[in-house]
């Protein structure tokens, strides 16, 4: 066992990136603890709402020279900053497994999906185009021109730390406008080490600010007159009913992407050999703290000797992941990202006994490589015979949890899932066109996968969601993402 050198040494103190400026924090200061080993691994100030107000203070003042910046001069540091994360990838790469306790080779592809958007925005000269008309009567033109709006403020959760800001910074600020990210207090080394590499890329001061923090700088930005716009990834509760609701109240835009529940649909004509290895990754990679999971395993039709079968090859890969801490490269799956998650998921698989489903792979004793505590640690588990209705069933456990249920029919299983409150990233799993076109056109999902297991979309597509999975009017992400940062100004001229 050999254990890659962890970028983070000692416990340093986080601060926040305010104007240009390095500024040590003024709130109460906490440990972030490395879930693999639980040791604190650095200290972070939770933020005062003196010190969010200085961030949008700035960032209100950077915001008219920024906007005037033309958009290849903008376009220039964005791969200057694409530059330097390539520079920089594995250390990027193995700080988020230090702070996060995801697998290094998980780590390295949520920065790889990280600069992808950075690369995106780099395309902002023809990306922000407007378009024009002549003689739309007589003597008269029209044209539009979508413009910045001014201050956003970026929300990022716990389970993605580099990659889910990357979702709108980029765009953001590629289209002239000014932003204030918070990180999650758990996890804000990822995007202090970004902060670094923008503020060396030449943005300007102002133009990038990153404070940390919990309630008070959320708060902070819902409630400040100066942000035009808010973007959020987290619970379904907080986004619904805090984000949401707050920025309707007083005026903001929002993307509020939330929580998730999502099925794998296995039709007996699938190609097993290939389904069940996208199975285990869906389930359990990223101990299963992600919105696009598996959740729900729904196998189709009655043929109980192809369900014993699948359902055999799924339990027998499922006990083989190697579980330990993530800088070692034969670690298959990592810790939980700290105990109260863990003690979260344990109680779901306690209630999932009591309502009756049956515990076919209990990992609640698990074999870590390495001798490391389990603190945080859980094996995959698997639970059959899930009504769809319990709670296992319907409510997001967010970690590393499989619910077996079966459909005697693909019309059955896509009425089970549409009757999920969430809507985030249905698949099916199929060798037939037909059912793959009548699962794809029926089900009420954002994101859809056929024979895909995870269906993140790249870059340059935008991160869908529906139902309680998502809130707002657009998405993060690519073309969508440029018309949530912008305006249109329409523009009327009679030539004389």
């Amino acid at each position: 066992m050999a254990i890659l050198e962890e970028p983070i040494k000692g416990t340093p103190l986080v601060k926040n990136f305010i104007d240009g400026e390095w500024v040590e924090p003024k709130g109460q200061i906490v440990d972030v603890v490395n879930p693999a080993t639980n040791q604190a691994i650095a200290k972070v100030g939770i933020a005062t709402k003196e010190e969010i107000d200085a961030a949008v203070e700035a960032a209100k003042a950077a915001f008219p020279e920024w906007r005037r910046t033309p958009p290849l001069a903008r376009s220039r540091i964005l791969f200057r900053l694409k530059e330097l994360l390539e520079e920089n990838f594995e250390e990027v790469s193995r700080i988020q497994t230090q702070e996060h306790g995801k697998t290094i080779d998980e780590s390295r592809g949520e920065t790889r999906r990280g600069i992808e958007n950075v690369e995106v925005a780099c395309g902002i000269p023809t990306l922000q185009q407007g378009y024009y008309s002549e003689d739309i009567a007589t003597g008269i033109d029209e044209w539009l021109i979508p413009t910045p709006l001014g201050v956003f403020g970026i929300i990022g959760p716990y389970n993605f730390p580099f990659m889910i800001p990357l979702w709108s910074a980029p765009y953001a600020v590629a289209t002239g406008n000014t932003i204030v990210i918070k990180p999650s207090s758990e996890v804000p080394l990822s995007q202090m080490k970004l902060a670094e590499l923008a503020d060396e890329a030449g943005f300007p001061p102002g133009v990038w600010n990153v404070v940390n923090g919990g309630r008070t700088v959320v708060n902070g930005m819902l409630d400040h007159p100066d942000i035009a716009g808010i973007t959020f990834v987290g619970s379904t509760p907080t986004g619904r009913d805090v984000i949401y609701r707050k920025c309707g109240e007083t005026g903001k835009r929002v993307v509020a992407q939330c929580g998730a529940k999502n099925f794998m649909v296995i039709m007996p004509d699938c190609n097993v050999s290939r389904t069940v290895p996208a199975l285990l990754t869906s389930f359990f990679g990223n101990t299963g703290q992600r919105c696009l999971a598996g959740a729900n395993l729904m196998i189709v039709g009655d043929d109980d000797k192809f369900y014993k079968s699948f359902v055999d090859q799924v339990e027998a890969a499922a006990k083989n992941i190697k579980i330990g801490y993530g800088l070692d490269e034969s670690v298959q799956m990592g810790p939980l990202r700290d105990n109260e998650k863990k003690q979260n998921v344990l109680r779901y698989i306690e209630l999932g006994i009591k309502e009756g489903s049956k515990l076919r792979l209990d990992g609640r004793s698990p074999k870590i490589i390495g001798g490391y505590p389990d603190h945080c640690f859980l094996a995959p588990t698997i639970f059959e015979d899930v009504d769809p209705n319990s709670a296992v069933g319907i409510e997001e456990i967010f970690g590393p949890v499989m619910s077996i249920m079966r459909a005697k029919t693909l019309q059955e299983a896509i009425r089970i899932c549409n009757s999920n409150p969430f809507g985030n990233g249905h698949a099916i799993f199929t060798a037939d066109g037909k059912s793959a076109r009548e699962f794809q056109y029926n089900i009420d999902s954002g994101n859809v996968g056929i024979n895909i297991g995870i269906t993140a979309p790249v870059a340059f597509f935008p991160f869908s969601g529906a139902k309680d999975s998502f809130f707002g009017v657009l998405h993060t992400q690519g073309q969508e993402a440029i018309r949530f940062f912008t305006e249109s100004k329409v523009i009327i001229q009679r030539w004389f």
